[in-house]
This record gives structure tokens, C-alpha cells and sequence, in this order.
């Protein structure tokens, strides 16, 4: 640490040069050829292959990582990174031989290429609740919006775009997680790159990680958007620093993640932040060819009273036509009419266009896939082949836990463990996080995708769905909500109260030694309604069972407030009069509870039952 104040900032040298301005006597020497790819520059300075691109963005050329250019364009912003540039020898035939070769191969890349162009790239929102994520999306919406006409008539589909210099951006204006994860759950990936709302005045929150862990897990780049720098109280130095301290490393601090301070009250930085969105966008090279038939991704669909199903599509590459018949999941039809954002009639949707078609025979599910095919007849056979691959992913993801993970791994389907682990207290992660990470062998590697505390929750399972994971908890409750999603989408969730049972059950599924299990089955839900004496010793609850069943002898557990403050069975059972041995979901009962009679108002009977699963 003895060098560290001779530098102005020590933790970032390329944001010094950037900053340095036209070489000096000291700048450093470097010898560009006469043509070379930004990535080559990048490496040749050491400098980040962003700030390449955006040296030359503000010199009006705009170039991808792998793109050529030249030495005149190379040596301006090598002179503006601070270097002192000069032309390189060529060493005779050889490197002509190499540009040759590099043309060529450019050349070759062009002709596969055939029709492909630049298309925009589809963001998503992501943050921490109040974190100012739906105002973000205003001020762009509100300064920024493609077409918008004076007078005209907004709706909203789910998605809209806006120009930046000619070019366009769209965004999904679903803020939130479920935007990419619920759809990529079900094989559809929508979002090209997340922005990450944080709060320069609060800094990172448990929702601002699991948005994190969600980008991570799709694969996205992250931009960070450091909102509400106006604010006396905002300190963007230690929002930094706890982002690094959760993988994401800002420029700044000597990463590649963009980090842009914006206002979206004052509407301060927006500019900034969709210029760099743009800059993200030309490293991802994000290409299609739009003379092809359409494809892409429902984003919203609804049944409409007078206009019958209402369909918002995603357009991910080629162009949606009035007139075309599309194949939406296991659901077709032939559009009838289009709509953009702001409620105009369109004929045509080119790549990352949004648009509410109508047309289709029913509503599609939400997250599908879309194709354009010839005609009815190839719809139909696409509708069958569709209903045969989703049954047999289905068969697949089900097979997934950790009793059958050797025989997984052994076919050749797994070759990773990615566990979603949620615990009661945010200490006991770490410790869990490292052993279970330790497990991990040569045939197969264990990988925490989330950690976090509180309930398990639907986003949880969502994000189970979309890795093809498990979930475990750590004295976690499960919300009901997201027990009947995982046991529909057949996702696996295993509760422990001790650490050691929790990693040693998972080292033997490694080893394929996992002993037979006993597994949790939750057999119904009552609420109390009522609270009455059924003896002179004991109160009996009147309850609506709500879901399931309720019998005589189950085991039950009260629950209040989302805690457990009883575990015991049912004693006895009553419909009006009469002693029953078991009721179903919607009927009224009298229920008593061994050695329990403390009843109030609101509390939820939980019945379940233990099974043993091999």
C-alpha cells in the first residue's frame, strides 16, 4: 500500500489516461499497425475494449469489438488514452500475408453473414424496491420515446423503444426479475442486457442481489444505474464498493461493468446512461436479418372482451407482416391487425420490435416462443412437434434432485449442482455457501446461484426453473404459493435445521449415496374464522379449509403471522353435528387440536404429512 497515494487514482490507471488528453513528452510510446480490431487495440494499450469504443464513438465511427479499423482512426484514440502513437513496420510479406488473411476472413464473415444487421438491443429494469426503477423508465419514456404524436392515444404492451442518435433502444417495461427469469424459465431468452437501479442514498439491498444473482444466471451484462445522486446524502464511492464486494466490479474500481450516476427526478445522466447502453450493445454484437420470417418471444397476453385474444410479441429476428401465420407456443393463428406502443396500426415489426397483434385462436402462454411459418398446415405440425419437445423438457427438468443426481451426471444431462439457497439468518449463508461450494468434484461442479435470507418464494422457484436447480433451505418457511409452483414445475425443495445434515446430504447425492429421504407433502390449508368452547376444558376452531383436505389424526402445524407457534395432529373434526373423518377444500368445519386449543382469529392450519422418497 506504500504507492498508493502517488496516484491519483490508483484503483483505475485507464480512467487517468483517458483523462490525460493529447500525448506529452511523457506519454507513452506504442506502434499501431495499419489496420488492427479494437479488441487488438484494446490489448495492445491495456486499456478496456468500452473505452476503445467509446473514443471512437466520439469520433464519429462506430465499430464492434471484432470490427477493423485503421491506423488514423487507431492512433486518435491511442492519442486521446494518453499514448504517443506511430505507424509499425510492416515485416514484408509475412504481415501483408496477415491483413490478407484478415481481410479475407472479414470478407467470409460478411458473405455467412448474408442479410444480418445491427438490431437494438432489449434492457430491462432490475433493482431494489424504491430503488426508482418505474420513475427511470418515465424519464426515458417521457423524454425519449420513437413516434411519439402530439395527441395520440399510449397504451401499454408490455414494451416500448426509444432513439438515441439515430438509434433505437427498447426497453421491456416489466421491472423486476420476471421479465427474462420467468421466460427463460420456460426456453425463451428475452433481455439483451439489465440495468441495475441502485440508490446512491441506500446502496445495495437484498432485492438489489437477487437481481444480481437473476443477470448472472441469464447470462446478461449488467449497466449500473447509481440513481438518486442528487441527494445530499448519496454516496456513490460505497455503493461501489458494496457492489464489488457482490461481483460487480464498476469501471471505476477497475472492472468492466459501466456505472453511470443519473437523476431520473431531476432527469440528470439519462443521456449518458442510453448512450453507454448503445456502447454495451456494440460489444454484444447484437445482429439479425430482417428480409427472413419472424421469430421471438410473447411478452404479455390477454383475453380482451371485444377484440378476443390480445398478444404482445417480441420480434427477436426477421419481420412480423400483417397477414403472416404464427405458431406461439402450441397456439397459431393469422394476424389480423398490429399496434406499436403508442396504439398505431403498423403492417410491419422489424428485430427487437414490440407490437399487440391480433389474430390468434387463443391466448398463448406467456414466455413462448414465436415462428412465422408458410402456411395452416405447417402450423399444425409445428403446434404437435412443439406439445412433444415441452412434454418430453418437461420429463427432464422433473428428473432433477438430488436422489437421482448420479444418474443425472452419469447420462451426461448435469455437469453442475446450481442450488438457490435461502436461510433464516443472513450468517448462516456464508458458512453454507462455502461447504456446499467445496463439494464440488471433477465430474461435477455445486454452484450457489442466490443466497438469501427470508422465505422461500416464487422467484426463488422461478429462478430453480430457468438453471435447472434445486432449492434448499435453511430454517426457511415456504411460501404456499411457491410450494404449488415447484411442485407443478416439478422443482425440488429440501428444508434442514442442522448445517451438517444440510451439506452431508448433499456430498452423498455427489457420491450417488443418498439414503432414502423423507419428504414433506403439504395436504391441505384451513383458515380460522371463529373460536368457540367445544368442552369446558378445550376451544375448538371454526375454520374454511381452503385448500386440500383436513382429516381426523393429521399431522398439523398453526401458523400465525407466517410463524409456526404449534405442531400436532387433529384431534377431532366436526361438519356442523357431526363427527367426520376428513372434509375437502371449500367446507366449513370444527376443528380441535391435541394439546393445543389457543386459537385466534386469522391463524392458518397447515396439514401435511411425511413420505419417504427413495
Amino acid at each position: 500500500m506504500t504507492g498508493v497515494n502517488r496516484q491519483a487514482n490508483p484503483i483505475n490507471p485507464t480512467a487517468e489516461k483517458a483523462k490525460a488528453g493529447p500525448a506529452t513528452a511523457s506519454a507513452r510510446p506504442i506502434e499501431i499497425p495499419s489496420a488492427i480490431t479494437v479488441k487488438q487495440l484494446a490489448d495492445l494499450m491495456k486499456v478496456s475494449a468500452i473505452d476503445i469504443i467509446k473514443a471512437l464513438m466520439r469520433n464519429g465511427i462506430m465499430a464492434n469489438i471484432n470490427q477493423t479499423i485503421d491506423y488514423a482512426a487507431a492512433s486518435a484514440v491511442a492519442t486521446a488514452l494518453g499514448f504517443q502513437p506511430k505507424p509499425r513496420v510492416q515485416a514484408g510479406p509475412k504481415a501483408l500475408t496477415l491483413i490478407g488473411e484478415i481481410k479475407k476472413k472479414q470478407r467470409l464473415q460478411v458473405k455467412e453473414a448474408g442479410g444480418l444487421r445491427p438490431r437494438p438491443p432489449v434492457v430491462t429494469v432490475m433493482g431494489h424496491v424504491d430503488h426508482g426503477k418505474t420513475r427511470l423508465l418515465d424519464a426515458i419514456r417521457k423524454t425519449n420515446v420513437v413516434d411519439r404524436e402530439a395527441g395520440g392515444i399510449t397504451q401499454h404492451i408490455g414494451a416500448y423503444q426509444v432513439e438515441v442518435d439515430g438509434q433505437k433502444i427498447t426497453f421491456l417495461d416489466t421491472p423486476g426479475h420476471e421479465a427474462f427469469t420467468a421466460m427463460r424459465a420456460r426456453g425463451a431468452q428475452v433481455t439483451d442486457i439489465a440495468i441495475l437501479v441502485v440508490a446512491a442514498d441506500d446502496g445495495v439491498m437484498p432485492q438489489t442481489l437477487e437481481a444480481i444473482n437473476h443477470a448472472k444466471a441469464a447470462g446478461v451484462p449488467i449497466v449500473v444505474a447509481l440513481n438518486k445522486i442528487d441527494k445530499p446524502e448519496a454516496n456513490p464511492e460505497r455503493v461501489k464498493q458494496q457492489l464489488a464486494e457482490a461481483g460487480v466490479v464498476v469501471e471505476d474500481w477497475g472492472g468492466d461493468t459501466v456505472s453511470i450516476p443519473v437523476s431520473a427526478r431531476e432527469n440528470i445522466g439519462i443521456s449518458e446512461l442510453l448512450e453507454n447502453l448503445l456502447v454495451v450493445a456494440e460489444m454484444e454484437e447484437l445482429k439479425s436479418d430482417p428480409r427472413r420470417p419472424a421469430e421471438g418471444v410473447v411478452i404479455e397476453a390477454r383475453m380482451d372482451k371485444t377484440k378476443g385474444p390480445l398478444t404482445t410479441m417480441l420480434v427477436h429476428d426477421g419481420s412480423l407482416r400483417l397477414g403472416d401465420i404464427v405458431v406461439a407456443g402450441d397456439v397459431w393463428g393469422r394476424i389480423k391487425a398490429m399496434f406499436d406502443s403508442d396504439g398505431k396500426q403498423v403492417r410491419r415489426a422489424e428485430p427487437s420490435t414490440p407490437v399487440e397483434v391480433l389474430g390468434m385462436e387463443v391466448v398463448p402462454p406467456v414466455g413462448s416462443t414465436f415462428n412465422v411459418v408458410p402456411g395452416e398446415q405447417q402450423a399444425r405440425a409445428l403446434v404437435e412437434k412443439r406439445q412433444a419437445e415441452t412434454a418430453q423438457r418437461d420429463s427432464e427438468r422433473r428428473a432433477l434432485s438430488l436422489s437421482n443426481l448420479m444418474e443425472q451426471v452419469t447420462t451426461g444431462r448435469v455437469k453442475e449442482l446450481n442450488v438457490i439457497l435461502k436461510a433464516d439468518v443472513q450468517g448462516s449463508i456464508e458458512p453454507i455457501r462455502n461447504s456446499l461450494e467445496h463439494l464440488s468434484t471433477e465430474e461435477l461442479k455445486v454452484r450457489v446461484l442466490h443466497g438469501g435470507t427470508g422465505i422461500i418464494n416464487e422467484n426463488d422457484v422461478l429462478l430453480a426453473l430457468a438453471s435447472k436447480g434445486i432449492i434448499i433451505g435453511f430454517n426457511a418457511n415456504v411460501d404456499p404459493g411457491a410450494k404449488r409452483m415447484a411442485d407443478r414445475e416439478g422443482i425440488s425443495i429440501r428444508n434442514y435445521r442442522i448445517i451438517y445434515e444440510l451439506v452431508d446430504d448433499v456430498g452423498k447425492a455427489l457420491k450417488g449415496l443418498l439414503p432414502p429421504t423423507k419428504v414433506e407433502v403439504i395436504e391441505g390449508r384451513a383458515e380460522v374464522r371463529g373460536v368457540f368452547a367445544a368442552t369446558k376444558k378445550q376451544k375448538a376452531a371454526g375454520v374454511m379449509i381452503t385448500e386440500g383436505k383436513i382429516r381426523r389424526g393429521a399431522s398439523v402445524r398453526v401458523r400465525r403471522q407466517n410463524k409456526v407457534i404449534q405442531e400436532s395432529t387433529v384431534a377431532s373434526l366436526r361438519r356442523y353435528k357431526e363427527d367426520v373423518t376428513e372434509l375437502a377444500a371449500g367446507h366449513e368445519a370444527g376443528v380441535t387440536i391435541r394439546n393445543f386449543d389457543d386459537f385466534q382469529v386469522g391463524d392458518i392450519l397447515e396439514l401435511f404429512k411425511i413420505e419417504e422418497v427413495a
